[in-house]
C-alpha cells in the first residue's frame, strides 16, 4: 500500500461509488481503459483483489469494502487540508462543491454562474441527484452543500430556507379539465397520473399535496425522469404534479397548462443543507450568503412562474390563478 497514491483512491472510490468502470469514467473524464490501469495498478499495490464481476455486474470484495472506508477518510483529509488552505486565499480562488435534486437543474446553473459572475476566480463544481443519492453525498461528505426540497430529518445537517418552491398539477392543453375551474382533488385523483418514482422529493410532495386523496391515485405510469414525464403529458398519457420550477418553457410554448386544483399549488421551500459539522470554506459560506439575499429573487426572475401570492387560508375564499409573467418584467 505503500506505493498507492491519492489518484489511484480517487478513481477506486468512484468504481466502488458507481458499481461501474464506464460511469466512473464519465465522472472523471477518463478512458476507460485508463481507469481499469489504475485500478489494476492499485490491485497490485495492495497485493488482494478489490472487485469481482457476477455476470455483467461488479462488486466489492470484502478486501474493496475495507479499503473503501479508508480511501474516503483519506480523500476527505486531503479535502480538508485544501479547504483549509483555502481560507488564507478567500473567496477568489475557492473551489464550490454543491450537490442538488433533479428539479433544481432547471434553475440552478444559472444562479452559478451569477455567483460566479459577481466572483471572479471561483470554481464550480455542480453535481444533480435524485433524493436517494443526494442524501448519499451528505452522508458520505462529497460535497460541502446540498440543495433540496425537504431536509432529511434523521441526520445532523443545518437546514436553511432561501426561496418558495410551488408544486402544480399539468395537463396537455387539450385535456378536459383544462378550462375547468376549481377542479376538487377528489374529481383530479380519478384521471390517470404520471408519477415520479416512490421516495423522490416530486413524490414526498404529490403525498403531502393531496393528502387523504392519495389513497384513491390513479396511476398509470411510473417515471424517474421529469423530462419523460412532461413528454408523456403532452402526449396525452396523463396528467402529473410537478415542480413549477420544472415546467417553465412548457408553459411558454404552450405545450402544457397547469391545472387549476382547489389547494393548490402546494407552496414549499428550497432549503440549503450542509452537515453540522462540516467546516465549510469560504466560498461556500459566501454563496450560503448569496442564496439567502438573493436567491428567491433570481429563482423568480430566470422560472417567470407566479403562483400567486395568496395563503392557503385565502385560497379558499379567491380562486388561484397561475400565470406567467411579461417577459418584459
Amino acid at each position: 500500500m505503500k506505493n498507492a497514491t491519492l489518484r489511484q483512491l480517487k478513481v477506486f472510490e468512484t468504481v466502488a461509488r458507481h458499481l461501474s468502470f464506464s460511469r466512473a469514467a464519465d465522472e472523471m473524464h477518463l478512458t476507460q481503459p485508463a481507469i481499469s490501469t489504475q485500478i489494476s495498478t492499485l490491485e497490485g499495490h495492495v497485493g488482494l483483489p478489490l472487485f469481482e464481476q457476477l455476470g455483467k455486474k461488479i462488486y466489492l470484495t470484502p478486501a474493496g469494502k475495507e479499503l473503501l472506508h479508508y480511501a474516503r477518510s483519506i480523500i476527505q483529509q486531503f479535502q480538508d487540508a485544501e479547504a483549509a488552505m483555502t481560507q488564507f486565499k478567500g473567496i477568489s480562488g475557492g473551489k464550490l462543491n454543491v450537490a442538488v435534486i433533479s428539479a433544481g437543474d432547471y434553475f440552478f446553473p444559472r444562479l452559478l454562474v451569477e455567483f460566479a459572475r459577481r466572483n471572479a476566480g471561483v470554481t464550480l463544481n455542480l453535481s444533480v441527484h435524485n433524493r436517494e443519492e443526494l442524501l448519499g453525498q451528505l452522508a458520505d461528505n462529497l460535497t460541502d452543500l446540498a440543495v433540496m426540497v425537504r431536509p432529511p430529518p434523521d441526520m445532523d445537517t443545518v437546514n436553511e430556507s432561501f426561496a418558495p418552491h410551488p408544486y402544480v398539477i399539468v395537463a396537455a392543453p387539450d385535456h378536459p379539465l383544462a378550462k375547468k375551474r376549481r377542479i376538487p382533488l377528489s374529481v383530479i385523483v380519478r384521471e390517470p397520473f404520471v408519477v415520479r418514482e416512490k421516495g423522490s422529493d416530486t413524490w414526498n410532495s404529490m403525498t403531502e399535496g393531496l393528502g387523504k386523496h392519495l389513497a384513491d391515485l390513479n396511476i398509470a405510469m411510473e417515471i424517474k425522469s421529469t423530462e419523460t414525464i412532461k413528454q408523456a403529458v403532452i402526449a396525452g398519457m396523463g396528467i402529473s404534479f410537478l415542480s413549477a420550477h420544472t415546467i417553465n418553457l412548457e408553459l411558454q410554448a404552450g405545450s402544457l397548462v397547469v391545472l387549476d386544483v382547489q389547494g393548490l399549488p402546494l407552496m414549499l421551500n428550497w432549503y440549503l443543507v450542509h452537515r453540522k459539522n462540516k467546516r465549510l470554506p469560504p466560498v461556500a459560506l459566501a454563496f450560503k450568503d448569496f442564496l439567502k439575499s438573493d436567491g428567491a429573487a433570481l429563482i423568480a426572475q430566470m422560472i417567470r412562474f407566479d403562483p400567486g401570492r395568496a395563503t392557503r387560508s385565502e385560497k379558499a375564499a379567491k380562486p388561484l390563478r397561475p400565470r406567467l409573467r411579461d417577459s418584459s418584467t
